[in-house]
C-alpha cells in the first residue's frame, strides 16, 4: 500500500512516525519517574515538563522534516519528472541543478544522463536520418537501373497478380491492351499456358535457386517473347510468387525460321545434283567421257563437291541445337505438361517417363506435339495416346502411341506447315524441329498401334544436382562517390579492397617441387565480403599427389586429373586479385608457391599483403597460439569440419576473421594501411613481413 504513495508523503509519514515514537517514548519517560519519586506535588512540574519537552520534539521534528521536503524530497520528485519527461517526450533542455545541491552527486549524475540520453537520440536520429537517405539513394539507383534494363522485368505473387514491372515491361506488354497495372492478373497480357506449366513445374522441383526458361505470346498474339522464371519465397503458406524477366524474340523467331528454312532449302538443292552428278560420272568409264586430264579433274572436282555438301551438312545438323537457346527439362515434367495439354483438350493419355534430363523448349515440344495430337483427334485417328520418353544413345527417344490407323506422311507435313500456336503465327511446328536439329516421323508399334517418333538429340541421366550458382545481385553504392587514395599506407583499412586466399599442395616444400593442388579466395570491398565473387579451383600440379598430404586436404590424383595446370590457374588468380591487398594465413608460404610461378606467366605479384596471423599477435600478443583454429576460436568463427583443410574453407574463415579484427585494430588507433604495417613489423619474429 505504502508503494502507492508520493516519495513526499512517505517522508511525511516517516517523520509523523518518528515525532509520534518520540512523544510516546517522553511521555513513557515521566511517567516513569514520577513514579519512582512517589510526590504528588511534583506532578504539575512533570506534566509542564512533558507539554514543553512535547512542543519542543513537534517542532524540532517539523523543522527537520521541512528541510528534508524541500532540500530532498521535493528536489527528488522535481527530477524523476525532468528524467521522465527526456525518456518518454521530446524534451531535450538542461536540468535546473541547483534544485538539487543538497543530494550531491545524484544531480551532476542526472544532468549526464539527460545529456547522454539527448545525444544517444540525437546520434539515432541523425544515423537514421543517414540511412534513411543512404536507403532512398539506392532505391532511387535501383529504380534506375531497372529501368534502364533491356528487358522486360515482372513481380507476380503466386496468383500472378503483379506486384512490380518496369518500362520495358510497359512497353513489352502494352500492345493494344490496357497498360500494365499493379494488382491485375498477368493473363490480361500474356498467354497463361506457358507460364502456368513454368510455374508448375518450378513449385514441384522444390529448388528455390531453379529457373525456368519459356516461350510465349501477348494476348492478342501480336509479340512472342522469350522468358526466364524464378521463384520467390511465399508468405504465410501462400503460394510462391515468381519473377519473371522478358525479351521480345518475334522478330529473332521469324528470322532465325526464314534462315533455316533458307539453308536446308540451299542444301537439299545442291546435295541432289551434286548426288545426281556424282552417280553420272560413275557411269562413264574412265577416258570415256572427256580426255585424259580433263576426266580426272571433273571426276575430282565432283567427288570434292559431294564431299563438301555432305560435311556442310552435317556441321549444319551439329550446330542447329546451338542456335537457340536450350534449357534442360525433366523427362516426367514434360510428360505431364503434355498429359496436361491433352487432357484440357479432351484427349485422354498415360505417361512412362525414364530418369532423364531433355536439352530441349519444354513449352514447344508440348505445343508441337499437343497440336499434332488435336490434329490426329480431328482427322478420327486417335483420342487416347501413350507417351514414353525413353533413352536413346546420348539422346532420348520420345513416342506418342495410339490404336488405330496409322497416320499418312502426307498430313504430317502438312501439320508442320501450320502455325505452332493460334498466337504464333510466324512459328511453324517444323521450325521447332529445325530449332532442336530434330526430325519427326510416324512408324509402326506392333500389336496394331500407331506411333509418333521425336528424338531429342541432348539428353542425360539424373545424377545428383550439382551446387546451384549464385545469383545474388552485387552492388555497394558507396563506391560511387568514395575518394581513391593513391597511396595505400594512408587509406583506412576499410577503403581498401582485399583478397583473402588460401591454397592446398602436394606439401610443404615448394622449393623441393611440391605444387598447388587447390587454390581459393573471396574478395572483401567497401569492409564487406562479397558472396558472388569467388575464386575457387582444382589445380593439376603435374605430379603425383603423397597419400599423406591427401589425408590433410582430401584431393586425390583423380581428383586433378581434368583441371588446368599450376601457371594457367595462377594468371587467372593474379587477374582476380588485380588491385587488391593480398591477406592470408601464413602468407609467407602460400606466397611462395605464387611467386615460383611469376617467371613461368611473365606477371609479378606486387600486391600489399597482410598475414592474419601478425595481426592476431597485434590484437591477442606473440604468447597467444595464433593458428587459425585458435583464432578463429577466440573470434566465434566456426568452420564446419568438411570445410576444414580445403581452401574455400579456410578462405572463408580467415576472411570472416580479418573483418573482425579489423574493427579492433582501428579501436587501438590503427586505422590505416601504413599505421597497421608499422604495428605488424614490430612482430616480425613470428614471420616474416613480405611488404
Amino acid at each position: 500500500m505504502l508503494t502507492r504513495l508520493s516519495l513526499r508523503v512517505r517522508i511525511f509519514l516517516f517523520f509523523a512516525a518518528l515525532a509520534t515514537g518520540a512523544l510516546v517514548a517522553l511521555g513513557l519517560g515521566l511517567m516513569l519517574g514520577y513514579r519512582r519519586l512517589g510526590s504528588p506535588e511534583v506532578l504539575d512540574a512533570f506534566v509542564q515538563g512533558g507539554v514543553v519537552a512535547a512542543f519542543a520534539i513537534l517542532g524540532l521534528v517539523a523543522w527537520v522534516w521541512y528541510l528534508f521536503d524541500v532540500n530532498v524530497a521535493r528536489p527528488i520528485d522535481v527530477l524523476a519528472g525532468a528524467l521522465r519527461a527526456r525518456a518518454h517526450s521530446d524534451v531535450t533542455g538542461e536540468l535546473d541543478a541547483a534544485i538539487a545541491r543538497y543530494l550531491g552527486d545524484l544531480a551532476p549524475a542526472a544532468t549526464a544522463t539527460a545529456q547522454s540520453l539527448a545525444e544517444t537520440r540525437n546520434a539515432l536520429a541523425e544515423a537514421v536520418a543517414r540511412e534513411t537517405t543512404r536507403l532512398t539513394e539506392e532505391k532511387t539507383r535501383l529504380e534506375a537501373l531497372l529501368a534502364d534494363v533491356t528487358v522486360g522485368v515482372l513481380l507476380c505473387s503466386g496468383d500472378h497478380a503483379l506486384a512490380f514491372y518496369n518500362g520495358q515491361a510497359v512497353d513489352l506488354l502494352g500492345v493494344e491492351t490496357a497498360t500494365p497495372g499493379l494488382d491485375r492478373r498477368l493473363f490480361d497480357y500474356l498467354r497463361d499456358g506457358p507460364i502456368r506449366l513454368a510455374h508448375d513445374r518450378l513449385i514441384a522441383t522444390g529448388d528455390p535457386d531453379a529457373a525456368s526458361d519459356l516461350l510465349c505470346a501477348t494476348r492478342n498474339g501480336a509479340r512472342i517473347l522469350a522468358g526466364r522464371m524464378r521463384l520467390i519465397a511465399g508468405e504465410g503458406g501462400a503460394a510462391p510468387g515468381y519473377v519473371l524477366t522478358l525479351r521480345d524474340v518475334t522478330a529473332d523467331l521469324a528470322s532465325h525460321a526464314r534462315r533455316e528454312a533458307l539453308i536446308a532449302e540451299i542444301f537439299d538443292r545442291v546435295r541432289r545434283p551434286a548426288a545426281n552428278l556424282s552417280t553420272l560420272m560413275a557411269a562413264i568409264p574412265e577416258g570415256a567421257a572427256a580426255p585424259g586430264r580433263l576426266d580426272t579433274a571433273l571426276r575430282e572436282e565432283i567427288s570434292h563437291l559431294a564431299q563438301a555438301v555432305t560435311d556442310l551438312s552435317r556441321r549444319h545438323d551439329d550446330m542447329r541445337d546451338d542456335s537457340w537457346p536450350l534449357t534442360v527439362v525433366r523427362a516426367s515434367d514434360l510428360l505431364e505438361g503434355l498429359k496436361a495439354r491433352l487432357e484440357a483438350d479432351g484427349l485422354a493419355a498415360e505417361t512412362e517417363a525414364a530418369e532423364l534430363l531433355l536439352y530441349c523448349n519444354g513449352f514447344e515440344i508440348i505445343a508441337l506435339l499437343s497440336g499434332l495430337a488435336e490434329a490426329m483427334a480431328g482427322a478420327g485417328l486417335a483420342r487416347s495416346f501413350r507417351l514414353t520418353v525413353e533413352e536413346d544413345g546420348t539422346g532420348a527417344m520420345v513416342r506418342m502411341i495410339w490404336h488405330g490407323a496409322a497416320l499418312p506422311m502426307g498430313d504430317l507435313t502438312r501439320w508442320l506447315a501450320q502455325p505452332l500456336e493460334p498466337g504464333l503465327a510466324d512459328v511453324a511446328r517444323q521450325s521447332v524441329l529445325s530449332m532442336h536439329a530434330t526430325e519427326i516421323w510416324p512408324e509402326g508399334a506392333g500389336q496394331g498401334r500407331q506411333g509418333l517418333c521425336l528424338p531429342i538429340p541432348r539428353a542425360r541421366r539424373v545424377v545428383r544436382r550439382p551446387a546451384p550458382i549464385a545469383r545474388a545481385v552485387v552492388y555497394d553504392f558507396d563506391l560511387l562517390s568514395r575518394a581513391r587514395n593513391e597511396k595505400v599506407q594512408d587509406a583506412r583499412l576499410d577503403a581498401l579492397t582485399y583478397v583473402v586466399f588460401d591454397t592446398e599442395t602436394t606439401g610443404l616444400l615448394p622449393a623441393q617441387g611440391d605444387e598447388i593442388v587447390q587454390i581459393a579466395a573471396v574478395r572483401i570491398v567497401n569492409g564487406r565480403r562479397v558472396e558472388g565473387e569467388v575464386f575457387d579451383t582444382l589445380v593439376n600440379p603435374r605430379r603425383p599427389i603423397p597419400l599423406s598430404s591427401t589425408e590433410v586436404h582430401g584431393i586425390t590424383d583423380a581428383m586433378v586429373q581434368d583441371a588446368p595446370g599450376v601457371a594457367d590457374v595462377v594468371a587467372r588468380f593474379h587477374k582476380f586479385a588485380e588491385g587488391a591487398v593480398l591477406i592470408a594465413h601464413n602468407a609467407p608460404f602460400d606466397m611462395e608457391f605464387l611467386r615460383r610461378q611469376e617467371a613461368a606467366i611473365g606477371l609479378r605479384f606486387d600486391n600489399p599483403v597482410l598475414d592474419t596471423v601478425l595481426l592476431s599477435a597485434v590484437i591477442y600478443g606473440q604468447h597467444e597460439v595464433h593458428s587459425l583454429d585458435a583464432l578463429t576460436h577466440r573470434l566465434g568463427i566456426t568452420i564446419p569440419e568438411e570445410a576444414r583443410h580445403t581452401a574455400i574453407g579456410d578462405t572463408v574463415a580467415t576472411a570472416d576473421a580479418f573483418l573482425k579484427l579489423m574493427p579492433m585494430l582501428q579501436g587501438r588507433g590503427l586505422g590505416t594501411f601504413g599505421q597497421v604495417l608499422a604495428e605488424v613489423r614490430r612482430h616480425g619474429r613470428l614471420l616474416k613481413d613480405l611488404n
